[in-house]
């Protein structure tokens, strides 16, 4: 540190000295140190920079305006970044001095109504936040109010605890049935959109159908062939599509009887039978074979097809590795020929069982 501050002091004289110098021996001494940056600089070597050498920088950027224009062993945003180090540095500095890092504390008073305005209300933060600032504490923010939120949820749990989504799907499971649309593309790129509605208890598809046009009339058609008389569910669960229009709405809790359940905003997840239907439909059939037309997609799919092989074979998970119409568990015959694969989707899939010898 102490040879910096020599070296300091040597560029303070000289300078000081070239006040003294004319103006041709300052035009020569500038044009012997250009030569040699410039032969130092050639070389490519990075050379060392100090603290001292940084604060000269620095300073010189405060008081020069073209210091940019005599950069040679650094670059402009170099000195830039120093600044911010130091400023960083000074800063951080500063926080270290306090024996409580962090922002001040709320007072007792208001950590106290915070717990009992959310324990008798289940209350949010913008709320409690509200009722706050009508009583005169002005000294907080929403951020601070729903940060000591989240301590009192902690503390007590079984008071603020509310039914979640997966709380009422499980609860709700055998009087739940779904529907949705998902789009597939054609041969030549026209969109066909298939419709269908699924049961939360089997995983069971109970309606399906495609169309070019999904208005809400034609929704609305779908619901009457799909719950005639009593068969309806207790609730239905759709997402927020234009297509699910508040007419589609209406006449599922006016004329059906079902309470309509639609999902959040941007949240699929609410509705995940319904997409995992989708995602193995797409999975098994759909992105193996080339849709021609309306016809040919229908045909895929209909009870023939796709969603006869998904209720009937197509083995689930959630459903104890059982598929969603139940399939009988076979007991290994005493004389046997062999086990026998039929082929199902055209032979994109196949089913298993024993076959006894004739």
């Amino acid at each position: 540190m102490d040879r910096d501050y020599v070296r300091m002091l040597i560029i303070l004289l000289k300078t000081i000295a070239a006040f003294f110098k004319t103006k041709r021996e300052l035009v020569l001494e500038n044009m012997a140190l250009r030569q040699q940056l410039a032969t130092y600089e050639a070389r490519h070597v990075k050379p060392k920079i100090t603290n001292i050498d940084r604060s000269f920088w620095i300073i010189l950027k405060r008081v020069w305006a073209k210091w940019r224009d005599h950069l040679v062993i650094v670059k402009p945003e170099t000195v830039i970044g120093w600044q911010r180090k130091r400023f960083k540095k000074h800063w951080t500095k500063i926080s270290s001095q306090n024996k409580r890092p962090g922002r001040k504390r709320i007072k007792r008073e208001i950590r106290d109504l915070i717990d009992q305005m959310a324990g008798e209300n289940h209350w949010g933060a913008p709320r409690i936040y509200s009722e706050l600032l009508t009583l005169g504490f002005h000294d907080l923010s929403e951020v601070t109010v729903s940060r000591y939120l989240r301590t009192f949820r902690s503390k007590h749990p079984d008071t603020w605890k509310q039914q979640s989504w997966k709380t009422f799907l499980t609860n709700h499971r055998d009087t739940i049935c779904a529907m949705d649309f998902f789009v597939v593309p054609t041969v030549n790129f026209s969109l066909l959109y298939v419709f269908f509605i699924i049961d939360h208890s089997r995983r069971k598809i109970v309606h399906f159908n495609t169309t070019t046009s999904p208005i809400a009339q034609w929704v609305i058609q779908q619901l009457r062939d799909t719950f005639p008389f009593d068969s309806a569910p207790e609730y239905l669960i759709f997402d927020r599509g234009s297509t699910f229009s508040p007419r589609v709405k209406g006449f599922i809790s006016q004329k059906l009887g079902i309470k309509p359940k639609q999902i959040s905003y941007r949240s699929p997840w609410q509705n995940g039978v319904a997409e995992r239907w989708v995602l193995s439909a797409r999975s098994d059939m759909l992105n193996r074979v080339i849709i021609l037309n309306a016809d040919h997609l229908y045909r895929l799919l209909k009870e023939k097809e796709y969603v006869a092989y998904d209720n009937d074979d197509r083995c689930h998970l959630s459903l104890d590795r059982d598929s969603p119409s139940g399939r009988t568990v076979q007991i290994k015959p005493s004389v046997v020929e062999k086990v026998i694969s039929p082929p199902r989707l055209g032979g994109l899939e196949h089913r298993y069982e024993w076959r006894s010898a004739a």
